[in-house]
């Protein structure tokens, strides 16, 4: 059906919509028919759309629904390579020239001799590129990553026998696509890796991060399942809140219970292999029936990866028999990098290097910290049309520069410590990584949803505050009453508060100083007087994809933030004065 669309080599299908098998079909067909197959992300602004499908010169768009349609009706004018739209999520609400519905589609192909596609399939070759994955850049326009046949498919193998994915003429393997597939990490487990290995593919509803994610486990019970931090989070958080709200010996019991499942889980890690009789009662007693819950009981293989997970999530996890298991990588790598694996992981660590992956520690300090630089067959082929940027990424030597700060342990686990971008470098000249501050905060003052350290360039370091709150389940807007949690928290407190701005037009006293406390117990434990927290301001709205602080992946979007909140940002700095 594309050939007969007249799509050309190597120019662009763009797929706009939620994980479907319409998806997976588009994206496939347009590889065989020698097209480039390219994911846009649901959230695009109409401008952002246009950005990636005029990039990729496309020929051809997908879309699923008639709002996404809109998008793509409202900058058609500018493409001028565009010759088919097609909708497959729901009937056409108009007749359009060139727009065709999901059945008409897929009837253009019949007059199409398999001949004519047997040689374009032939002709390709497996260092050609078939698919652009748009790095959402935090800063400037998203660039192309270029990946190979080879690329998709080596990685899939090598990622999917690194885990021990199992072949689906041995033992059928279950997974659920939720994460946007034009994202790396979503397209490599959902698409590539199931193909390989013959997994099961099972739709979650398109509201899944909104909440009906867990439903859908539950009833799929997959063997093998990718969450992104905030997923996790979100399971955590609602897990507490149910755990508040029961009897006080059920709660005794589950507080045994995670006490002997972080002590049996950290020896496990450390290689002790005795499984203790209280440990099995609590398996018993509570980690089973937790597992059934979330619909993780069959789940052998938890992972979490695309943006940096707080300690305390992995313990509240490994309290409860659940090791979830970071792996790290980038579109730019065609995914993973480096894999944890349920025999060999360390907390707060992202694993070892997939067989056939090399790391490099580029210029590393005193402690062994330096940039990551990867090599190996998963590596891309370049930015499409931006050589520049292409240079900036591999170097002579054929190194991916990460742009992440990192180091090994003695046992060869790689640790990430920050990004070379975000590190907040003081007038004084001292480097500082954010995020085991912000996270510290976090762990201290529970009712914090988002912390950001401020200070670049400035005398001390300042925080940007969010509270945890409600949010619109259609639009994703964070709103103004606290999580019911947050209630509990703040009565706790002896405060009456349950919305955000009651908080902060009262300067709430027993809330202003649970917070100063929290931040002065981290500040406590700071490396250096650099490394404390002087000032802070708690903001109105929580961050949110909505608001545009938080990436696709939840990633927290720093110079979004930063030209957001400039004023406040301003407001710290405004008197000279150091604060003591």
């Amino acid at each position: 059906s594309c050939l007969q669309l007249g799509l050309k080599r190597f120019h662009g299908v763009c797929i706009l919509g939620f994980n479907s098998a319409e998806w997976f079909i588009a994206d496939i067909g347009a590889i065989l028919a020698g097209g480039l197959a390219v994911g846009i992300y649901t959230t695009n602004s109409p401008e952002a759309c246009h950005y990636v499908a005029d990039n990729c010169s496309a020929n051809i768009l997908v879309v699923e629904n008639h709002k996404q349609l809109q998008k793509i009706l409202e900058i058609q004018h500018k493409l001028p390579h565009l010759k088919a739209i097609v909708q497959y999520g729901e009937e056409l609400k108009e007749k359009r020239p060139n727009l065709y519905s999901w059945s008409e589609f897929m009837d253009l192909g019949k007059d199409v001799p398999d001949t004519q596609l047997r040689e374009i399939i032939k002709s390709q070759k497996p260092n050609q590129c078939c698919t652009l994955i748009y790095t959402s850049g935090t800063t400037g326009q998203p660039k192309g990553v270029m990946l190979s046949h080879d690329n998709l498919t080596w990685t899939a193998l090598a990622a999917g026998r690194f885990i021990m994915l199992q072949d689906a003429k041995e033992k059928q393997e279950l997974v659920v696509s939720y994460l946007p597939l034009s994202h790396i990490a979503a397209q490599m487990t959902d698409i590539w890796s199931a193909i390989t290995f013959g997994v099961q593919v099972f739709f979650a509803q398109p509201d899944a991060l909104k909440g009906t994610l867990v439903d859908t486990l539950r009833e799929v019970r997959p063997t093998a399942f990718l969450g992104v931090p905030r997923v996790w989070e979100k399971i955590e958080e609602k897990m507490k809140s149910i755990g508040a709200k029961s009897s006080t010996l059920r709660r005794k019991v589950a507080s045994w219970a995670k006490g002997v499942g972080l002590q049996t889980n950290l020896k496990r890690m450390n290689g002790y292999s005795e499984v203790p009789v209280n440990f099995r009662v609590a398996r018993h007693l509570v980690y089973k029936k937790v597992r059934k819950a979330i619909g993780l009981d069959r789940c052998t293989k938890c992972y979490t990866g695309a943006a940096p997970i707080t300690r305390e999530t992995l313990e509240f996890f490994l309290s409860l028999n659940i090791p979830v298991l970071e792996l790290y990588g980038m579109s730019e790598s065609s995914g993973p990098h480096t894999i944890s694996l349920p025999h060999a992981f360390r907390l707060t660590s992202c694993g070892k290097e997939i067989t056939g992956c090399r790391t490099l520690i580029h210029k590393p300090d005193g402690n062994g910290n330096g940039e990551i630089c990867f090599s190996g067959r998963h590596i891309f082929m370049g930015y499409l049309n931006m050589e520049e940027k292409t240079k900036e990424a591999i170097d002579e030597d054929g190194w991916l520069h990460s742009g992440d700060l990192g180091k090994h342990d003695k046992d060869g686990f790689l640790y990430i410590t920050g990004r070379i971008k975000e590190l907040i470098i003081t007038a004084g000249g001292e480097n500082i990584p954010p995020v085991p501050i912000e996270d510290a905060v976090k762990e201290a003052v529970p009712i914090i949803s988002n912390a950001m350290l401020v200070g670049d360039k400035a005398k001390f370091l300042a925080m940007l505050l969010t509270l945890k709150c409600n949010v619109d389940a259609e639009t994703g807007e964070p709103g103004d009453d606290l999580t019911p949690e947050a209630v509990e928290y703040c009565q706790r407190l002896g405060s009456k508060a349950t919305k955000i701005s009651e908080i902060i037009s009262s300067k709430d006293k027993a809330v202003y100083a649970a917070i100063q406390k929290g931040i002065s117990a981290v500040n406590e434990g700071a490396v250096s007087n650099a490394q404390k927290v002087q000032k802070w301001v708690l903001l109105e709205k929580d961050f949110s994809l909505f608001g545009g602080e938080l990436g696709p992946t939840m990633k927290l979007k720093r110079p979004v933030v930063a030209q957001k909140y400039k004023d406040q940002i301003a407001q710290f700095y405004a008197d000279a004065d150091t604060p003591t």
